[in-house]
């Protein structure tokens, strides 16, 4: 298992209509979500837009991002979203910054 934390940058005019779209997430991208290894997972999101994801990887953070680029549901809901997010590389979920792990305590 993996701790993943990653950032992403919404526009600031879009934060809510963000936080609408999350209260609804399709019951068929949660399903790939898990089916893909993503455990406990989690996004906090500040009044400037700044975007801090937390998961737990059951394998790697590749291997999950690897899964969920062959889910359909997946692939709509970064084409969905993608206007949403400052300074993308591609899908949001190609563009997120991944953390460095330095701590962790039980």
């Amino acid at each position: 298992m993996e701790r993943v934390g990653f950032v992403l940058k919404v526009k600031k005019g879009m934060l809510d209509e963000y936080k609408r779209r999350h209260r609804e997430v399709w019951p068929e991208l949660l399903d790939a979500i898990r089916r893909n290894g993503f455990r406990n997972y989690s996004i906090f999101l500040d009044e400037e837009g700044n975007l801090f994801g937390y998961f737990e990887a059951e394998e790697s953070f590749e291997k999950c991002l690897e899964g969920m680029a062959t889910e359909e549901a997946n692939l709509r809901w970064q084409a969905d979203m993608a206007d949403f997010f400052e300074g993308l590389s591609g899908r949001p979920d190609q563009s997120m910054l991944k953390l460095e792990h330095v701590f962790y305590t039980a």
